[in-house]
């Protein structure tokens, strides 16, 4: 994870809050009139109970500090401010101690349809409708006491676990695909691709194929990975992890699916 961003970290206030400008409360305002069908058309039906059981305002930037009332009153979690980047240790630290880290800033204006870090609307527009679910949030804390436990060399290993999973997994409902992961929930132009996409490569849930797929934050996801039972997760979860990733590491990565970064200049 870089810790490199082109965005400024919001400071909340002693009680949590942070003082979000017009101009800011009106980019949520239009990120959410241009999702909300999307996601109603798109999503899982797990995303959207959570979503409708959440009650995101519509005209402003959410606080962190009404969501982690509503979380702790279903599933015990919260939602933590943090700068817009933050590296494998601490989020596996906060995520094992049911921690979600919400990068405090929103987008502006010349990114409003794909940005290539987290925002504030990717955080809780996309993540906060799933850690409603107890399942979702219960994966997303054993993610956390794995990565705990694990040495640096498998962060990047273990993280796709989280992010073929959370992030981009997606599921299947009456036969058609559905997305799960916050990162296509809150994507106006990836939620479309990996549904539709008839270039997309959509493979079977499976822990070993997930951990030896390379992947890239900086494009639409040339591969998705479909959840046909939820529960499979929580049945990931009582895996021993790091075992998974050290048998990852002996088999090596697959091929890439996409292609390599051009090269500046």
């Amino acid at each position: 994870m870089t810790k490199h961003s082109a965005y400024t970290a919001k400071v909340a206030d002693d009680a949590g809050y942070i003082d979000y400008t017009s101009e800011e409360d009106g980019v949520w305002r239009d990120l959410y009139a241009q999702q909300l069908p999307n996601i109603r058309a798109l999503c899982a039906a797990e995303y959207l109970a959570g979503f409708d059981t959440l009650g995101l305002p519509d005209d402003r930037v959410p606080q962190c500090p009404d969501i982690s009332a509503r979380l702790r009153e279903l599933t015990g979690w919260q939602v933590e401010p943090v700068p817009a980047l933050i590296g494998f240790r601490q989020f596996f630290t906060m995520l094992a101690n049911k921690t979600f880290p919400a990068a405090s800033f929103i987008r502006s204006r010349a990114d409003f349809d794909y940005i290539k870090e987290p925002d504030i609307f990717h955080e809780i527009f996309g993540h906060t409708p799933l850690l409603t679910d107890q399942r979702f949030a219960s994966f997303s804390e054993a993610i956390g006491k794995a990565g705990m436990t694990a040495e640096a060399k498998d962060h990047a290993w273990l993280i796709r676990l989280y992010w073929f999973t959370i992030e981009f997994g997606l599921t299947r409902d009456g036969g058609a695909f559905k997305a799960l992961g916050s990162g296509l929930a809150s994507s106006p132009t990836e939620l479309p691709h990996s549904v539709h996409g008839a270039d997309v490569i959509r493979r079977e849930f499976n822990v070993m194929d997930i951990l030896r797929t390379p992947y890239r934050i900086d494009i639409h996801q040339p591969i998705y990975f479909v959840l046909e039972d939820i529960d499979t997760l929580l049945q990931a979860a009582e895996r021993d992890l790091i075992a998974d990733v050290h048998a990852a590491q002996d088999l090596g990565l697959f091929a890439p699916a996409y292609p390599p970064k051009q090269k500046a200049g």
